[in-house]
């Protein structure tokens, strides 16, 4: 029943446990602490997309470091089971396997707003002729921000070198028609494109390789924030071929709330020390790391980009999810989600209400596992209604729910019980 070519969906809670029954991934649903109510019942967890469920190793993986600080202290920096100045290596493999990486081309560290910074410090080199920075309209505040502060601490104005990639008048989506004529207008003058890959309120995936290859062909360095995209989309980063993209861990993998987060410089900027970069003693080569009084030497790939020794107690959790990842695989967790979202919108479209729409695109190859249900005339109400039941979901203003299974541990049920929870709240207004 569950593969995609045969699968018809049906609008019944048998179909819904039958296709549970026969999901080769459902038993992870068990390595992760759902939340409850006060009764001890569980609740439908359905906002992965703000912050991911806890995995249940988490607490003892940290607890493993405070036992180890405890019992051996700074000799856990080489004594510890991983020790602490390989634990970040450790992390490298699962994380390139998610985004379509190779190992030496990834590296967890900071958090994702210190890393856009740290990649535009090296990648957004403005000049009087090439200054701007390309980004979508609607993009997430944090990036916003990042990429206003970086154009006028470069000595630039904002109002006149940042770019917006916008929807068309009464549209919702960002089409790459409208990138493509935005680039051959101003593509001379554009250092950087920056996208956030997955937009953060419609859910719309924007296509990494083809935004790669228009701002290539005019010279522009890319990057991208893959905070709702990753662990969610196939980002392939290497064959993709952008020059960096971050993002957090704390959303679709699951590692707590203000994880440390990722980063990705492709392997064609691993040798170069031309790029200019800040820098700190965890970049530098290990073999020489601790004389201390050498120049700065970097480590080849995304760990050169590395500042300070890596907080293990942070790190910890990362490693639960990403084991997690890493039995179930991700092409497996992938083809659950297009399933899994699929029928969600299946079941809302029977709804057949008008006052409810869909922002976010109807092919599988365009979204993740987010979906952005607008609700015409609604308020926060219409989300409360939601919390009252169990269903927890999120509520963007100023119309618009965010519903994302994860199929890691969200079931057919769960995006069932959502559905039938809307149709109710519907006919209730």
């Amino acid at each position: 029943m569950l593969k995609e070519e045969k699968l018809q969906y049906q609008n019944t809670p048998d179909f819904a446990k039958q296709a549970d029954s026969e999901d080769p991934l459902a038993h992870f649903r068990e390595k992760f602490n759902l939340p409850r109510d006060e009764n001890s019942k569980n609740l439908i967890y359905l906002c992965g997309n703000s912050l991911g469920l806890q995995p249940k190793k988490a607490r003892d993986y940290v607890a493993e470091e405070l036992d180890n600080w405890a019992e051996i202290a700074v000799e856990g920096h080489f004594k510890a089971k991983i020790p602490w100045t390989e634990y970040h290596e450790i992390l490298a493999q699962p994380m390139a396997d998610i985004v379509g990486a190779k190992p030496g081309e990834v590296v967890i560290m900071n958090t994702l707003s210190t890393n856009l910074h740290l990649m535009m410090v090296s990648f957004y080199r403005p000049t009087p002729k090439r200054h701007k920075i390309l980004i979508e309209s609607d993009a997430f505040p944090s990036d916003s921000y990042a990429v206003k502060s970086q154009i006028h601490e470069r000595g630039y104005n904002p109002n006149e070198s940042l770019i917006l990639w916008k929807p068309r008048a009464g549209e919702d989506l960002c089409r790459l028609e409208d990138l493509e004529a935005l680039m051959e207008q101003h593509g001379e003058e554009i250092a950087l494109v920056m996208i956030g890959n997955s937009n953060y309120y419609t859910g719309q995936k924007y296509p990494i390789k083809e935004i790669t290859q228009l701002g290539h062909k005019y010279g522009c360095k890319v990057g991208f924030d893959l905070a709702h995209g990753v662990g969610n989309i196939d980002a392939d980063l290497h064959e993709n071929g952008p020059d960096f993209a971050v993002w957090c861990t704390y959303k679709y993998l699951n590692s707590g709330p203000g994880a440390l987060g990722g980063c990705f410089v492709h392997e064609r900027h691993a040798n170069d020390s031309s790029i200019p970069r800040f820098t700190g003693w965890w970049g530098h080569k290990m073999d020489s790391r601790f004389n201390m009084r050498v120049d700065f030497d970097p480590i080849p790939g995304a760990e050169g980009w590395q500042l300070s020794n890596p907080p293990i107690l942070s790190m910890a959790p990362i490693r639960a999810s990403l084991e997690i990842f890493a039995e179930a695989g991700f092409q497996n967790i992938r083809a659950k989600s297009r399933k899994l979202t699929g029928y969600l919108e299946y079941l809302i479209n029977e709804i057949k209400d008008d006052r409810i729409w869909i922002l976010t695109p109807s092919n599988p190859d365009e979204r993740g596992c987010q979906l952005s249900i607008q609700v015409k005339n609604a308020d926060r109400s219409m989300h409360d209604g939601f919390m009252q039941a169990g269903i927890i979901c999120d509520w963007r203003e100023p119309d618009v729910i965010r519903v994302a299974p994860a199929p890691l541990y969200n079931s057919f049920e769960d995006v069932y019980e959502m559905a039938q929870r809307l149709k109710q709240l519907l006919a209730q207004k």
